[in-house]
């Protein structure tokens, strides 16, 4: 496993991610890894909403990787570099190599690097329970090659490309006469100098004869051997050792799992694996990538102390806006100008949280103070960040320090900032054949205050029409996504950009009168004609304006 330093840093913005979210989650990926040397990715926690499409293509940047949990995977942690084998090695080499890496499995891989099966030291153990088994080695079809590596041999007669596949093995201790009893065609005869023994053997049509102690082979033999097929090698070993040790030359094909073989995928979760793991009596598991191959191998023990994935937040800070699984992610570095929220984290880290109207603002900040240079890309994307987030200043949440950081973006970038707010505006606001879906989660935000939670959607136009005509879908969808969330109150915000106003939906009991109450709207005549909508002359922001403001009339 790489070191701490080499590890990957994710940059991730909030669920149901705005320009804000997705630009500055780019911006601070880049200063990082300027500044440090180290790889920072930045992601994305939800679809990009057209609004940052439109921004990202005409800055010609690529969307941020979907991601979707932050669990840890199998990925995320050390596993074992287990070099593969091909399942033709024998139980000797295949031994050796266990010894070697002190490991007790082996997986048998194709040239390729296709997962074909794995050995492990028990399966090489009980093929010496096989001792009754006099043509085992031919049932393995033992390639002579192993044979001659697992004897130390040489070979005098025949290839050792060939397979010893047919006949028994035995050894030729007896006289020729009694010999000529139980030798069979293609058996593999063990024997000595004897030159009888061996030219019986011949005649009896062995398939191989090994003779050992490196005992000479004639002339006469090696020809007689070369016309009647029979392969003849030698062994510096004696005749008892020689046959102690011909077993280790099977395969390892004839005795690896290559069924029902449990395998997991580097992006499997840790969660997921961890009870199978324990229910089975295996210690390693193979590792396989996504398209099959062999990677290495994990043990339970590899589970322990298990590091999560390092995370960067941006523009958020509270636990129910971040993606699944935070609470597995070694959580680095929070960038935010929201509220604190109730992300925890497992030590201290650097948390830089502002009352600016943008995320991006605060990152422009960085790039200054660490004298970095900003490129007009990067200009762009956090210029329309702040665009986007103050609603071109107009937003309460806007600060100078916005404005004045926009302003020098804006002239990096060579962007006219009225002009391409409009347009940026009308790509974020053309709902045209979007789903009742699409449009509520845009851009949406669960909060929770006390015992309450409620939801809040928002959607910015600057064409009053299409947002009167949203009115009756989006109070009929408001209502089918409270009861999918199962939270007590959702909102959804129609919000007017040149009007500076918001037409607000209101769904779940009392959540009407409590928005009337909190906002102090009285009387009929300033109430919307259609139930469960409330207006609110002046509201923008869900941040600054509406969110606080429905928490401090649920705590009263």
């Amino acid at each position: 496993m790489a070191n701490e330093e080499k590890r990957k840093t994710l940059v991730l913005g909030h669920r149901n991610p705005d320009t804000d979210s997705i630009c500055s989650a780019i911006c601070y990926a880049r200063l990082k890894q300027r500044l440090t040397g180290q790889e920072y990715e930045p992601c994305r926690a939800g679809n990009v909403n057209p609004e940052t499409n439109y921004v990202l293509k005409y800055f010609k940047t690529d969307a941020p990787r979907l991601v979707e949990s932050v669990k840890t995977q199998v990925k995320d942690i050390e596993i074992r570099k287990t070099k593969g084998v091909s399942k033709d090695i024998s139980l000797k080499r295949a031994w050796g190599l266990m010894q070697e890496d002190n490991v007790v499995t082996l997986p048998c891989v194709t040239e390729e690097g296709i997962l074909e099966g794995v050995i492990t030291i028990g399966d090489i153990t009980k093929s010496y329970m096989n001792l009754y088994d006099s043509s085992i080695i031919s049932k393995a079809r033992t390639k002579y090659s192993n044979i001659l590596d697992t004897l130390e041999g040489t070979i005098v007669v025949g290839s050792a490309e060939e397979y010893f596949d047919k006949g028994k093995v035995l050894i030729a201790a007896a006289n020729p006469d009694l010999m000529e009893n139980y030798i069979e065609k293609n058996d593999l005869v063990i024997l000595g100098n004897r030159y009888e023994s061996q030219l019986c053997a011949i005649e009896m049509e062995a398939g191989c004869i090994i003779v050992c102690e490196g005992a000479g082979v004639s002339l006469t033999i090696r020809k007689l051997a070369q016309e009647r097929g029979c392969t003849v090698m030698t062994t510096p070993y004696d005749t008892y050792t020689t046959a102690r040790l011909i077993n280790q030359s099977m395969p390892v094909s004839h005795f690896m799992t290559m069924e029902n073989v449990i395998a997991f995928s580097d992006e499997d979760y840790l969660d997921d694996i961890r009870d199978i793991m324990a229910s089975k009596r295996h210690r390693d598991f193979p590792i396989l990538d996504g398209d099959g191959k062999y990677l290495g191998m994990i043990s339970r023990r590899n589970l322990l102390g298990a590091k999560g994935k390092q995370i960067i937040l941006v523009d958020h800070n509270e636990r129910s806006q971040a993606v699944e699984g935070m609470e597995n992610a070694d959580i680095r570095e929070i960038i935010d100008h929201h509220r604190l929220g109730t992300v925890e984290t497992m030590s201290p880290v650097f948390f830089r949280n502002q009352p600016l109207g943008c995320t991006a603002t605060i990152i422009c900040q960085m790039y200054q103070e660490a004298g970095a240079d900003i490129d007009k890309t990067t200009a762009g994307l956090l210029c329309s960040a702040i665009i986007s987030d103050t609603l071109l200043f107009r937003s309460p949440t806007c600060t100078a320090v916005d404005k004045a950081a926009a302003s020098d973006l804006a002239e990096i970038a060579g962007i006219k900032m009225e002009e391409y707010a409009r347009k940026m505006f009308a790509a974020g606001s053309n709902l045209k054949g979007k789903s009742d879906e699409d449009i509520f989660y845009q851009d949406f935000k669960r909060f929770t205050a006390g015992n309450s939670v409620f939801g809040i959607g928002q959607i910015t136009s600057l064409n009053p029409v299409e947002l009167e005509e949203l009115k009756g879908r989006m109070l009929a969808y408001s209502e089918k996504a409270r009861e999918q969330h199962n939270v007590d109150m959702m909102f959804f915000m129609l919000t007017n950009i040149l009007k500076e106003s918001t037409e607000l939906i209101c769904v779940g009991p009392g959540a009407e009168q409590l928005v009337a109450t909190a906002f102090h709207v009285n009387g009929e005549d300033e109430r919307e004609e259609l139930d469960g909508i409330v207006s609110l002359p002046g509201v923008v922001s869900r941040k600054k304006q509406l969110a606080p403001q429905i928490m401090m009339a649920l705590q009263q």
